[in-house]
């Protein structure tokens, strides 16, 4: 496994790949979803290459930058064991020097939901990725759709600016009872883990409902209420088209419901499918 902590370091190790890399960015704290992707990548068989960077410039002044889990070594050995062939390290100077004059602004996908509760986090991320496709060169790109408006934003991105890469979305790998996995999740407590599943739970109570024609107002009012119950707070749960993400009030296809709630500490963000 080759490993590229530097721009000429990167582009040697690119240069021995081929046209062909599938290409998996992260924030490192690696667990199985990110593994489900490099799997993916390795699936469609082409050389396989990812990053680790925890981007600054997507979070908020109150959320967890300093926090967020670096676990270098240990994501190291898991990719060499998951047979990833170039991992990129960039440090932040090297993603954004002091005379950097151009970022991405958004609307669309990313104007509602996580975009509208974390202003700036959706121009951060696009930035952070147009600039490490730039880097890296991949064919193909992966993303897991536990963060689906993510998906969405990278997607129409890449539409809209002729990038010539294809996203390729992976479903959410979830513990049994159900929990996204989430490099956060190591932060809840035991109380808070055990009562983490409901937001899964619920998501599949109001699809039912909803794909069978039940109101769609009256069930979103109640798995809200079913939440606050089970100890979770609620920041959104809408049906939305799944393309635009406008919320709907009928069902329309393809439909999604995106939800997103903090327990204790931790925001969990999960969705799922409809119709």
């Amino acid at each position: 496994m080759l490993i590229a902590r530097t721009i000429n370091d990167l582009n040697t190790a690119r240069a021995t790949l081929g046209a062909a890399l599938g290409f998996v960015p992260t924030m490192g704290a690696l667990h199985e979803g990110h593994l489900a992707l490099i799997e993916a990548a390795k699936a469609n068989g082409a050389k396989v290459a990812t990053s680790i960077f925890v981007n600054p410039t997507q979070f908020g002044p109150n959320e967890d930058f300093s926090r967020y889990p670096r676990t270098e070594d240990a994501d190291l050995e898991k990719l060499a064991a998951a047979g990833c062939h170039l991992v990129w390290l960039p440090n932040v100077a090297t993603m954004y020097p002091p005379n950097a004059a151009t970022t991405i602004t958004l609307t669309g996908p990313a104007t509602n939901w996580e975009g509208a509760i974390r202003p700036g986090h959706f121009a951060g991320v696009a930035t952070v990725v147009a600039k490490l496709f730039g880097q890296v060169r991949p064919s193909h790109a992966y993303f897991g759709e536990k963060d689906f408006q993510q998906v969405q934003v990278i997607t129409r991105m890449v539409s809209d600016l002729l990038l010539p890469v294809e996203i390729i979305a992976i479903p959410t790998i979830r513990e049994p009872d159900g929990l996204a996995l989430s490099s956060r999740n190591r932060f809840l407590s035991p109380e808070d883990r055990a009562r983490a599943p409901m937001l899964y739970a619920t998501l599949r109570t109001a699809a039912t409902a909803i794909s069978a024609r039940e109101d769609v107002t009256k069930t979103i009012d109640s798995a809200c209420n079913n939440l606050t119950a089970a100890g979770l707070a609620p920041d959104y749960f809408n049906l939305v088209d799944a393309r635009s993400l406008e919320p709907i009030t009928s069902l329309t296809a393809p439909a999604r419901i995106l939800a997103a709630a903090k327990l204790g500490p931790i925001r969990l963000l999960d969705n799922i499918a409809v119709g």
